[in-house]
């Protein structure tokens, strides 16, 4: 190696490992926001039996992070063994988290701490290339820091629902025109390629890269908005069977669904709850908080469908021009705040039309961030799939119990969203930051 590829060499694991510091550092500043900005009361409580206490999450972020750097990467003894099983989030279904011996909200923060002060100190002195997979671009560094944002996105639903005074405030969306622009985009037939085996910090369901062929189809161009949506409840959308799966119908039925979730009528308007604020639905903002069988009856309603997972990526990432498949709609570039909606920056989605610098090369807008989008997909391997570091990821929730959802919302991070990462859940969610567009095949 000469003195000139080694410099190369040391600039290209100095870079990586101050990314890797970012990344580590955004996420934990997220975390205490959203662990500080309530007394401890509200930490330990259930908001909902669906979502656990905030500070089983917190602790959880910090014990995640000793198992696979401190122990896995650094060979390191366990600080805490005893606290495992508590947060083991296999062992404890959500509603039963309360009734744990969990550690206090000052002690969950400073063992978080300690963990992350010996955390960095590990990164200091990684070696990234030559050593496990784990180490191997600093995947293990990297999938931490997805995780705490995943936690932290998780936490934010839980302040959504939670009840009483605003806890959290962000700027709001600058203003923008109406959007009048074209309403669906022609994505053409042929082979593209999906998921990725390149991406450093790629999760194991993101794997491998594989050639899918896609016949033409027609997209949205933005996602279906509050407006639009209204239009829907308005002609008896949740009183009309035919427009709904039979397990859908059922689920309407058995819970008295009649708008999407934090939605209420006051005369003339509808009004939605919003981090403990009251508001009028913005009709030009993609709706919020519906199920997977609401998109799904909307759709059909609407006359068209939910596209499918493969759908959904190659409008997202395929270049017509160079047949590559980028790494986001816009380019190779990672998210810069004229792209996307991401990270908190704000708490509601923007309105449809924002960020054209993000829209895709045939002209798709907003198919990352704002809201995680429903396709028709169910959560299955890739061909060549392999588990990795550890099953319970991805491959036991493989199956058609799960819906797939792509593209992230305002409440993801740069770091846990990318063209190729995939969402799943159970189609009766509604917490969740989902929303959804809609496609029809080219003849139809």
């Amino acid at each position: 190696m000469t003195p000139q590829e080694s410099g190369t060499t040391a600039a290209g694991t100095e870079a990586l490992r101050a990314r890797l510091l970012a990344s580590l550092v955004t996420a934990r500043d997220r975390t205490t926001l959203l662990t500080s900005c309530v007394e401890d009361p509200d930490l330990t409580a259930q908001h909902s039996p669906l979502m656990s206490p905030l500070v089983w999450d917190l602790a959880h972020i910090g014990n995640q992070e000793e198992l696979w750097l401190l122990r896995n990467v650094g060979g390191r003894e366990a600080m805490r063994p005893d606290i495992d099983v508590l947060y083991d989030a296999f062992e404890h279904p959500r509603a039963e988290r309360p009734s744990l011996p969990l550690l206090p909200p000052e002690e969950a923060r400073k063992y978080a701490a300690e963990v992350r002060g010996r955390a960095l100190d590990l990164l200091e002195g990684a070696d990234f290339e030559g050593g496990s997979r784990l180490t191997e671009a600093g995947f293990a560094f990297g999938m931490i820091a997805q995780h705490e944002q995943q936690h932290d996105e998780t936490m934010l639903i839980t302040h959504q629902l939670r009840t009483g005074p605003a806890a959290l405030t962000a700027p709001a969306h600058e203003q923008v025109p109406p959007y009048t622009g074209p309403e669906e985009v022609l994505v053409p037939g042929g082979p593209f390629t999906m998921g990725t085996s390149t991406e450093p910090w790629a999760l194991d369901n993101e794997r491998p890269a594989h050639v899918r062929e896609v016949a033409p189809f027609w997209i949205d161009t933005v996602p279906v908005t509050n407006a639009a949506y209204q239009a829907f409840i308005a002609d008896g959308g949740y009183d009309t069977e035919r427009w709904w799966t039979p397990e859908g119908w059922a689920h309407v039925r058995r819970n008295s669904l009649k708008a999407p979730l934090y939605w209420r009528r006051e005369g003339s308007q509808w009004l939605r709850r919003r981090f403990g604020v009251t508001e009028v639905v913005p009709p030009e903002e993609p709706v919020l908080h519906v199920c997977w069988y609401e998109a799904d009856a909307y759709a059909r309603w609407a006359g068209r469908r939910l596209p499918t997972e493969a759908e959904w990526e190659k409008a997202a990432r395929h270049d017509p021009v160079t047949g590559r498949s980028t790494r986001y709609p816009w380019g190779d570039a990672d998210p810069g705040p004229e792209h996307a909606n991401l990270g908190q920056r704000h708490l509601s989605p923007a309105p449809v039309g924002s960020y054209p610098a993000g829209r895709s090369p045939l002209g798709v807008r907003q198919l990352i961030g704002d809201v995680w989008e429903w396709t028709s997909s169910d959560l299955e391997p890739y061909p060549g799939f392999a588990a990795f570091p550890y099953r319970e990821y991805s491959e036991v929730f493989f199956g058609p119990e799960y819906k797939v959802m792509r593209g992230g919302s305002f409440a993801v991070d740069a770091v846990a969203c990318r063209g190729t990462f995939r969402n799943w859940d159970y189609p009766i969610r509604r917490q969740i930051f989902a929303g959804f567009r809609t496609a029809r095949s080219e003849f139809v």
